[in-house]
């Protein structure tokens, strides 16, 4: 429970349905001095939680993830930047905050599953596709295409959807809104949180600023054949395929191709050069266990707001892949994910190299 619309309304969904439920909120990890300011976890969400569990009838518990979430996300976060890519610490989040550490916390807790708010669906594979045991579980796309969550929840293995259960899969964003009314819950007109839960109420320069200064080393802009154009203030304040900001006037528009963090340079270039056909990604995860024998063609998203694009995906021996796409992507971003689809069906994802 994190005092949201949308985990309230999950709980409460599963106490209609008679199910015994335990409400369980992190405490995360915010900068000194600004302890209460993880959006996750504010003093405000907090309270708003411990209200909708008192109105459920239900225990809850706050739990504290503050080292292991600093550990892991935070720090994972500044090495992406620090490595020239652009990290989504969102998926370390899931894989080893949420699905790890939350998650034996609610088995110690005697739990039979795990539920949260995220928009995603899971079923049975069908005939011919279960393992000797028939526990293979397939990850789907939510009902609700604009809210759909698989993206992120791509990294989950076997075992954790095995304990997975996830309420709104069914539901489209406005149909939760009017649960939470109907049953008069405190969050229902709550607003839903869009940034990084541990950058507060600032910005991703402004924390990186702060927690990893040398991402602010400044360096040469040059062109696609070598020649300076100015200054950056930093690579890890850049992304591919960005125009606005570069303080360079041309006679063409020039976009962020590509980041040298060799050189430390910024290359920047017209809307021709960018774009891709393939990429490489690592940290593979499949959600049926186990890696294709051969290569085969998905819908692959690229970033988790980004249209589902058709291409040739090929498992390789060290556990990446490789995908050739039909069409030349123009914003592949090295930190994002690549994540595969069989029409609704997550098949796995991994990041972009």
């Amino acid at each position: 429970m994190s005092g949201g619309v949308d985990s309230s309304v999950a709980a409460t969904l599963l106490k209609e349905g008679g199910y015994r439920v335990i409400g369980m909120m992190l405490r995360l990890w915010s900068e000194s001095g600004s302890e209460s300011e993880n959006r996750c976890c504010t003093i405000d969400a907090m309270n708003l939680a411990r209200r909708v569990a008192a109105q459920l009838e239900i225990p809850f518990y706050a739990v504290d993830a503050k080292n292991v979430f600093r550990e892991t996300v935070v720090q994972y976060f500044i090495d992406g930047y620090q490595a020239g890519s652009t990290p989504n610490p969102c998926l370390v989040c899931n894989r080893h905050i949420r699905w790890g550490f939350l998650l034996n916390q609610a088995l110690t807790l005697g739990a039979d599953f795990m539920a949260t708010g995220h928009y995603a669906r899971l079923r049975k594979a069908g005939k011919g596709k279960q393992e000797a045991d028939g526990s293979q579980i397939e990850l789907l796309k939510a009902i609700d295409d604009q809210k759909d969550q698989s993206y992120v929840l791509h990294v989950l293995n076997q075992r954790q959807l095995a304990k997975a259960c996830f309420p709104l899969g069914e539901y489209s964003k406005p149909q939760v809104r009017e649960l939470a009314r109907k049953y008069q819950l405190p969050v229902a007109e709550r607003s839903d949180s869009q940034d990084l839960c541990f950058l507060g109420n600032g910005t991703y320069r402004a924390f990186l600023e702060r927690n990893a200064p040398e991402t602010s080393k400044p360096g040469p802009i040059l062109s696609t054949d070598g020649e300076e154009m100015g200054q950056h203030q930093g690579l890890a304040f850049y992304t591919i395929g960005q125009r606005r900001g570069l303080g360079i006037a041309a006679a063409e528009p020039l976009y962020v191709v590509r980041k040298d963090t060799g050189n430390n340079a910024l290359i920047i270039g017209p809307r021709g050069f960018l774009g891709s056909s393939q990429l490489t990604a690592r940290e593979v995860n499949w959600i049926s266990g186990a890696p294709p024998k051969e290569a085969f063609r998905a819908q692959v998203k690229i970033r988790y707001k980004a249209q589902p694009a058709w291409g040739l995906v090929k498992p390789l021996d060290d556990g990446g892949v490789h995908i050739e796409f039909d069409e030349p992507l123009r914003d592949i971003t090295p930190g994002q994910a690549a994540v595969f689809y069989d029409s609704d069906t997550c098949l796995g994802g991994g990041i972009i190299q």
